[in-house]
């Protein structure tokens, strides 16, 4: 893990630290724009050729059924099945409190508007690496599982939306089709940044990190800390840690591309952070209530140094589909708005119309839109 001084970098190098581009980009791009192009051509038999190729198997079929699903699920050990229903409890209780109905406002007498959600009809989830029991799973990954889900083939229906992480390939591909469906977000490489005081403890840090670095060696594991101590211990911690890993070799590439920063303070390391986005921002600190009304951009915030990110990941309730690579700049995290459309509503009474009738005439008339006036 490289160390920088932060009194030492240059603006440019601060934002050479902050981009997460990869020499081999175009070259992604290229391989995905191809893969789209097949699957919107050949559909269902661009799939199974695909996972012939990538995969390294020969489907059947393009997805689970319901009795297969169920026989899966009858496997699973009885405390996975508890813990899979704790983490659903919590997970369902944090988003039900998102569901609520808007009042209707009268803006000026006669006159009411209000918004009322409806569902999208048809989404598309991108689970990578895993399986889960859902009413149809699609043995299908990658740039051409977003294409298939974008375009529809004879098996795969085609949505509305598409949600869900996953490697360059599949963020790159989410954002070619967006002129064809709408994605939650370009939700690409896993990240966390730990801002670590010296009250951090250095072996739960170097967990942190470790835990982000064991996803894939394109994840980024950023430490940013006012203590030279804190980082040199959390190094040792992190070689300690490592050997025992059974995903090392993934875990040291990453860790291999992520580096450490030394600031004065915590105001610069959460300068530094807002300007960086994470996807995850661990705040290692007993004082991370001072800090959190510094906090700009981030997907998902750890407070404390008994808040792992483990926590978030799996079940303390909040969605962990989040926004990378910058992104929390711009998007949050899925929520249950993501799989809603807000359509508003007005309704005018004769008392109304006369009351906003003269400001719409004028304002159209300003416009040259007569047909508008006339309407009024």
């Amino acid at each position: 893990m490289k160390v920088y001084n932060y009194t030492d970098l240059s603006k440019s190098k601060i934002e050479e630290l902050c981009s997460r581009q990869i020499e081999d980009d175009k070259l992604v791009e290229e391989r995905v724009a191809d893969i789209i192009k097949t699957v919107k051509n050949d559909g269902d038999k661009a799939l199974f050729n695909f996972a012939k190729a990538f995969d390294k198997v020969e489907l059947e079929k393009l997805f689970l059924d319901a009795e297969e699903l169920k026989e899966i699920a009858s496997t699973i050990p009885a405390d996975a099945k508890k813990a899979i229903e704790t983490a659903y409890q919590n997970i369902k209780v944090f988003h039900q409190s998102q569901l609520k109905t808007e009042d209707k406002i009268e803006t000026m007498p006669g006159v009411v508007c209000w918004r009322e959600s409806r569902a999208i009809e048809k989404v598309g989830l991108y689970i990578p690496g895993g399986t889960a029991v859902f009413e149809r799973i699609y043995l299908i990954g990658g740039a051409q599982a977003v294409a298939a889900m974008a375009f529809g083939t004879e098996t795969v229906p085609q949505v509305y939306k598409i949600f869900g992480p996953g490697n360059r390939y599949v963020t790159t591909a989410k954002t070619m089709v967006q002129n064809k469906v709408a994605i939650d977000m370009p939700a690409g490489p896993s990240e966390v940044l730990v801002i670590a005081d010296e009250t951090a403890n250095p072996s739960f840090v170097a967990a942190d990190l470790l835990a982000q670095a064991e996803h894939g060696t394109d994840s980024q594991a950023i430490l940013v800390s006012t203590s030279n101590e804190i980082i040199e211990k959390t190094i040792l911690e992190i070689e300690n840690q490592l050997s025992k890993l059974p995903r090392k070799e993934i875990a040291a590439k990453a860790i291999e591309n992520s580096y450490a920063i030394l600031v004065d303070n915590t105001t610069i390391a959460m300068d530094f952070s807002n300007e960086y986005a994470p996807e995850h921002l661990i705040l290692a600190t007993e004082k991370f209530e001072n800090l959190i009304s510094l906090i700009i951009n981030a997907g998902s915030v750890f407070l404390g140094n008994l808040t792992p990110e483990s926590a978030g990941d799996y079940a303390s309730g909040t969605n962990h589909t989040l926004p990378t690579s910058g992104f929390a700049k711009a998007y949050s995290g899925v929520s249950t708005d993501a799989f809603l459309k807000k359509i508003t509503f007005q309704h005018l009474s004769s008392n109304g119309l006369n009351n906003i009738g003269t400001t719409v005439e004028t304002l159209a008339a300003a416009e040259g839109l007569e047909a508008h006036k006339n309407a009024i």
